[in-house]
Parts: C-alpha cells; sequence; structure tokens
C-alpha cells in the first residue's frame, strides 16, 4: 500500500492582533516597557492558537508591525517623514463610491520618503524581533515541524514610500535591494524561511503601474525580480518562498493580470517556493498555469487554499480538493504545502475583511482539509 503524502500547511503572515496592541500601535504616549509587554503576549496567544489548529509551519503573526510593507523602514537609514502618494488600484477606479467606502479618499498621506542612500541601520531590531517567536514558543511549551519569518520585496517597499533622492525609479529599487539583503540574511541565520512578501509582481499592475500595457509590466516584474534577485544573493534559495499576491482588499479585481502573463519571470526568482492565491473567485481557476508551465526544479507551490477576504467558512472538503487540483496541476503532492490566499491582517487599520474569530476557524478547516486531501492522494 502506498504512504500517504505529506502535506503540510501554513499561512501567509500577518495573523490577527490582539485588541490591547492595536491600539497601542496605532497610538502615542505608549511606553517601550507596555509595548514590548502587548507584542509578548500576543505573539504567545497567536503561537498557542497555530498550534491548536494543527499549522506545521508558522509564524509570529507579524505582531509588532503596523504594516507588512514599511515596518522595515525604521531598520533603514536614508528616510524622512514626508508626503506619500495613495491612489486607489485601477479595479476599484471603477467603482468610485464603493472604493471611497472601502478605502476612504484617494489622497496623499504621511510616510516614509527616501532623502539619501539607503542603508540598514538596526540589525539589533530585527534580532529582538525575530527571538519573540522563539521565547513564545517555549513559554507556551509547544513545537511546529517549521518556521517562517516574513519580510517586504524592495519592490514592495517602492510602492508604499516614495523618494526626492533617486532618478530614475530603478535605481531606488536597487538601493533597497542592496540594503534589505541584510535584513533577509539575519532571518536566514536563525533557520527559518525567509518569506519575501512581493505583491509587486501581480498587484502592481493595478497599483503602481496601472498605466502599463501586459507587456511592459511583464518586463517590470522581469527588473523587480532581477532586484529581488541581488538581494537574495547570499540566502540559499531553498530557504526562501516567494509570496506574489493580487492584494487582499476586498474589490472587483477585474483588471488583474493573469498569473500566466507573469509566470515566466516570475520563475527567474532564486528561491524555492512560490506563494499564490487559489482560493478567491477572481483567480481559483489559475491553477492551470502550473500544468501549461511547470513548477522549476526543487520549488515547492504552496497555493492559497482559504479567501482572507470573505467571513464564509470554506468546507474541508473544498480545501482538499482546491489541493487536489494543484497537486495534479504540479504532478507531486509533496511539493504542496497548503496555505491562505494573504495575510489576515496585512495592515493594523485598513481593509481587514475577516473578522479575527472567523479567521481562526478558517485555518482550522484548512488543516482538516489537507488531512482529507493526503488520504485521497496517497
Amino acid at each position: 500500500m502506498t504512504a500517504a503524502p505529506t502535506i503540510q500547511t501554513t499561512h501567509v503572515g500577518s495573523l490577527p492582533r490582539s485588541p490591547e496592541l492595536r491600539e497601542l500601535l496605532t497610538g502615542d504616549g505608549h511606553t517601550e516597557t507596555a509595548f514590548e509587554t502587548a507584542v509578548s503576549a500576543s505573539i504567545r496567544s497567536v503561537v498557542r492558537k497555530q498550534a491548536a489548529v494543527g499549522l506545521d509551519i508558522a509564524n509570529d503573526g507579524e505582531q509588532s508591525r503596523i504594516a507588512y510593507s514599511v515596518d522595515v523602514t525604521n531598520r533603514l537609514e536614508g528616510f524622512s517623514e514626508g508626503t506619500v502618494t495613495r491612489e486607489w488600484p485601477s479595479d476599484l477606479e471603477a467603482f468610485p463610491e464603493y472604493a471611497r467606502e472601502l478605502l476612504g479618499d484617494s489622497d496623499t498621506i504621511g510616510g516614509p520618503v527616501a532623502v539619501g542612500p539607503i542603508e540598514y541601520a538596526d540589525p539589533d531590531g530585527l534580532r529582538r524581533e525575530l527571538a519573540r517567536f522563539e521565547e513564545a514558543v517555549a513559554a507556551e511549551g509547544v513545537s511546529f515541524p517549521g518556521r517562517f519569518h516574513t519580510a517586504p520585496s524592495p519592490g514592495a517597499v517602492l510602492r508604499f514610500t516614495e523618494t526626492d533622492y533617486h532618478d530614475p525609479p530603478a535605481e531606488y529599487l536597487f538601493d533597497l535591494a542592496d540594503a534589505l539583503a541584510t535584513e533577509y540574511e539575519l532571518i536566514a541565520e536563525t533557520g527559518a524561511t525567509l518569506q519575501i512578501d512581493a505583491p509587486d509582481l501581480l498587484a502592481g499592475f493595478t497599483l503602481t503601474y496601472k498605466d502599463d500595457s501586459t507587456a511592459r509590466f511583464r518586463e517590470r516584474v522581469g527588473t523587480h525580480v532581477a532586484a529581488l534577485n541581488r538581494a537574495l544573493a547570499d540566502v540559499p534559495p531553498e530557504q526562501i518562498r516567494l509570496h506574489a499576491c493580487w492584494g487582499n482588499y476586498p474589490g472587483p479585481h477585474h483588471h488583474d493580470v493573469s498569473l500566466t502573463d507573469v509566470i515566466e519571470p516570475l520563475y527567474e526568482a532564486d528561491v524555492g517556493g512560490l506563494v499564490v492565491e487559489g482560493a478567491n473567485p477572481r483567480h481559483e481557476h489559475e491553477y492551470q498555469t502550473f500544468s501549461e508551465y511547470p513548477l522549476p526544479e526543487e520549488w515547492q507551490l504552496i497555493p492559497g487554499v482559504i479567501d482572507v477576504k470573505t467571513n464564509i467558512v470554506e468546507h474541508p472538503e473544498l480545501v482538499a480538493e482546491r489541493i487536489e487540483r494543484f497537486a495534479e496541476a504540479v504532478g507531486d503532492p509533496e511539493r504542496i504545502v497548503a496555505g491562505a490566499d494573504c495575510g489576515f491582517e496585512t495592515v493594523v487599520e485598513g481593509a481587514n475583511a475577516v473578522h479575527p474569530e472567523i479567521a481562526w476557524k478558517k485555518l482550522e478547516s484548512l488543516v482538516e482539509g489537507a488531512d482529507r486531501a493526503e488520504q485521497r492522494l496517497a
């Protein structure tokens, strides 16, 4: 009798934060001690809950960050507080009434602006962030087969910041890559899988580069991947997974670029795995891409099999069917790790669609569905 394949489970990074921590992250006047106490307690909570639902590859839930994309700028020199353009994605521009209801006015906001060369300046800040997970695991008395830690791609930081120093934009992109290399290497040194969050490789089509043709955007993806590869030069590819998504806001997404249009430049990334959406109704069909464009040798595929833009809890049977489709497309169930479409709370103040309690129920369904798929794929 053939042994059932092992299909591990994970998520994409951000998990719901405690109300106390959310208040500290968005407010002023708190002490460092109060913040550290709240962060540690919140990480212990998400570690305990990840263990309880049975996830295999876990993390700290990004509890200490106000946003997945720009928190790293606190560890970089060369930025000053300035004005950052905040525009609606092109799909929401077609529905301005809904866009305003969802995201507020398209406008400028305060944010990081590069005013000089970008340099990595605070490795101790990252080391403290990395240590909290191990401390929480020890305090809770739990263990996981794997651990991951997230960091934004150079293109993700470019999207949510501005520069008054670099010209042309590619100069800024590669300057960010050189600085972020230290962040990536420090994460890898812990033995954790480094997850690169790179919405610029898909969502960039409706955000940063929404005037591009598909062909022009494909060229940009190639440039962004080249910058990322430069930053990852000293990290083993098998220790890296690349997360590309179309944005986790609950919009129509009818202007999204297709995965097929950019999969070839994505495959040029020096990584060992791809995290991609596979559950939301705009892109659920795109599992077929991996039949037409086979996954590079030695890569894992981490498809989203639960949607983070709806409070409907997926039936485990549906989760299992989604896993099976990806396994068939890839040709080897052992290369599949079941995940979520994106993070559940990527920013503290934003369009996070899923209620915190329901997020954990959806993750339970993810694990149960993976168990069913394992048995059927034997």
